[in-house]
């Protein structure tokens, strides 16, 4: 807090020098999607009020955001929290929206998993490859010792700063998603794979710039699943989805995330009674408690009350002293229908399973 110190200092200054004005008094770097806080100095005889409204001018973008007083004001100042919009980013100038005061130039960075993870310094924006699903390694030994493991990313197809998109702002929301989960035999001779699902998929996703809309994000989009299997074995779908995103601070620096993923099947030959198990939506929910545990729960529910359900909890492992490790230690519990697509329909063992995840 030795910016607020400095800062107050210069600005009480300024006020004995200059005619009252609302001053403002904010930190030099600010996180999207995450709460910041601001000092505001009110003028001889004006009242600080409750509520007010911040301007954050991005480019030619303009964004008003609602800040709420936090505690008792001390005289003329007062404490105020706010959050920045998920989507912004880049270099920025603060002011009141309603009222005349100075305006303060800071950094809005983007809150990135990986970064966190890896301890980089956050980027100015979203890089153009990124982590979609989680990625994990993880081994059981339920009726058999196996293992699963997934990788996952997403890629924006055009750049915000140059060519098409930066002309055409809408199209940065395109991406390439790929997704690709293995099931891992190693309880028979030879160590077989038991089955992989692919899932590469091509959605547009919209995040919103303001406190005013009722939803976070969402994403439209065309996904395909097979398992690269030919004859009996072959499994594939292709759907279209959409999945909505809310989002909501809890507890001290926690977030907490519910992001349905709704789908039409377009084809299902190799499967035709896949809806039975696995309905037309993935019910998901996120907990992360500020730097604890980070727990996520996808339930599915079949048109024939048949389902499934994946839990997965990680914490990062320099939180927990577990050595040299890096990442995060990964716990997972699955149980009901469907854990592979070659399963789609069988209800195989429950199975609990511990290892290292680097994106959780």
């Amino acid at each position: 807090m030795r910016w607020l110190a400095a800062a107050l200092s210069l600005l009480a200054g300024a006020a004995l020098a200059q005619e009252p004005s609302w001053l403002l008094v904010a930190p030099q770097r600010v996180v999207a999607g995450q709460r910041f806080e601001v000092i505001v100095v009110a003028p001889p005889g004006e009242a600080l009020p409750d509520e007010l409204t911040l301007r954050a001018q991005i480019d030619i973008v303009e964004l008003l955001i609602p800040a709420r007083a936090v505690g008792d004001a001390q005289g003329v100042r007062q404490r105020y929290t706010a959050t920045m919009p998920a989507r912004a980013g880049g270099p920025a100038t603060l002011s009141l929206a309603e009222r005349d005061s100075n305006a303060i130039a800071l950094v809005v960075a983007r809150s990135d998993t990986v970064q966190r993870l890896t301890g980089r310094e956050q980027a100015a924006d979203e890089p153009p490859l990124s982590e979609e699903d989680p990625v994990y390694f993880a081994l059981g030994a339920h009726q058999g010792a196996n293992a699963r493991f997934q990788l996952s990313f997403k890629y924006r197809l055009f750049d915000p700063s140059t060519g098409f998109g930066a002309e055409r702002p809408w199209l940065v929301g395109f991406y390439f998603g790929y997704t690709q989960t293995s099931l891992w035999d190693l309880s028979a001779d030879s160590k077989p794979f038991h089955d992989t699902a692919y899932r590469p998929s091509f959605f547009w996703k919209w995040q919103r710039f303001d406190e005013h809309t009722w939803i976070d994000s969402a994403r439209v989009g065309f996904e395909h699943e097979s398992n690269g299997q030919a004859g009996a074995t072959s499994r594939s779908i292709n759907m279209l989805f959409v999945r909505p995103e809310w989002r909501w601070s809890v507890g001290r620096g926690g977030t907490f995330e519910f992001t349905p993923k709704l789908y039409a099947y377009l084809s299902t030959h190799e499967n035709p009674d896949i809806e039975r198990y696995r309905g037309y939506v993935d019910w998901r929910v996120r907990h992360d408690a500020g730097g604890q545990w980070i727990t996520t729960a996808t339930a599915r529910i079949g048109t024939a009350r048949k389902g499934s359900l994946l839990l997965d909890m990680s914490r990062r492992t320099r939180d927990m002293r577990v050595g040299p490790l890096s990442g995060y230690l990964h716990l997972q519990y699955f149980n009901g229908y469907g854990e592979s697509i070659l399963d789609y329909n069988v209800r195989r063992p429950w199975q609990l399973r511990v290892g290292l995840a680097i994106v959780p």
